[in-house]
């Protein structure tokens, strides 16, 4: 469309220098760039037959390209396809605190599930055409390789609070990490590692947390035969949106009603019906913690409760 704009305006212009007024000199562009072959305006000297003929070697190509271009991109739903990815760039760049998630297959989209589920906002990257055009409507997802610096600032890591790397390529992920930490240094990162070498890699490259799914899951299946009765209530406290009971982490902030007190002088589950079962401090976890045990301002407190109790328990603890 530029170069077809061009055309015209180069057109008209020369055909005005050769005399013809601004009107004459747009329709005498317009009726041979696009080959309809109507008779000449104005005095056809040698000067005018010369720069015609260049308009025609130069413009008709355009302008017939330009249209092919048009047709294609209407009839194989290109045109849909630009608009949808400019409005999910719009929703994407209005984005802040939210997780990017590098990888949609299977894993990854276990995760988004989950995520959105947990009320997260969620920013998808994977490089294979299909899974774009297959992604599901309303969510975000950006087409590229996750690589990329463009690719990751694309998907708004700058602003972003969490990333989540879950590519098949234990190398990407490293390198991901890796790159990602030097674009947001405040940026939580969670990679998945396929092989056991390549968890300390991923936390010396900047990962906060590295998961090994076989391993996860095969702890899992040896929960389900050891304590199948404890690994089912777990994985239903965690994920059944139906269950009343949930099982979450509550940060302690500076400020905070906590801050400082003991588990016995806070009385949380006197005031708040709410169960502490174990407190992380930096990458400690102090479980079933005394009566006189301190909160400190960071520390956060894996709690036990329904829903609302969880919600009093922020309120006090100053996280909302």
């Amino acid at each position: 469309m530029g170069f077809l704009i061009l055309v015209i305006v180069v057109g008209t212009g020369g055909y005005v220098v050769l005399g013809l007024d601004l009107l004459d000199a747009i329709y005498q562009t317009v009726i041979t760039i696009s080959t309809v072959g109507y008779r000449e305006i104005g005095e056809v000297a040698e000067d005018y037959q010369v720069f015609t003929v260049f308009l025609i070697l130069f413009g008709t190509g355009t302008s017939l390209y330009t249209l092919g271009v048009l047709i294609e991109t209407m009839f194989e739903g290109r045109l849909d396809d630009q608009f949808r990815r400019r409005r999910m760039q719009r929703r994407i760049d209005r984005l802040q605190g939210h997780v990017v998630l590098c990888g949609y297959g299977q894993v990854g989209r276990a995760i988004e599930d989950e995520l959105l589920k947990a009320g997260e906002a969620v920013v998808a990257i994977d490089s294979q055409e299909p899974v774009y055009r297959r992604f599901p409507e309303g969510h975000r997802m950006v087409l590229g390789d996750a690589t990329e610096d463009s690719i990751l600032l694309q998907a708004g890591l700058d602003r972003a609070k969490t990333l989540v790397v879950a590519l098949d390529s234990d190398v990407d992920n490293l390198f991901i990490a890796l790159t990602a930490r030097a674009l947001n240094s405040d940026l939580f990162i969670v990679a998945r590692a396929n092989e056991s070498a390549t968890i300390p890699k991923l936390r010396r490259a900047g990962a906060n947390r590295v998961v090994n799914p076989q391993q996860i899951g095969g702890a899992r299946m040896a929960a389900l035969v050891s304590h199948p009765e404890v690994a089912e209530f777990l994985d239903v406290v965690m994920h059944d949106g139906e269950f009343e009971i949930r099982l979450t982490e509550v940060l302690v902030t500076d400020g905070s009603g906590f801050a400082n007190c003991t588990l016995a002088d806070c009385a949380i589950r006197t005031r708040t019906g709410v169960t502490v079962l174990s407190v992380q401090r930096g990458n400690d976890f102090i479980t079933n913690p005394p009566g006189l045990f301190v909160f400190l301002p960071g520390d956060r407190l894996i709690s036990l409760g329904t829903e609302e109790q969880l919600a009093a328990l922020r309120v006090q603890a100053r996280e909302l």
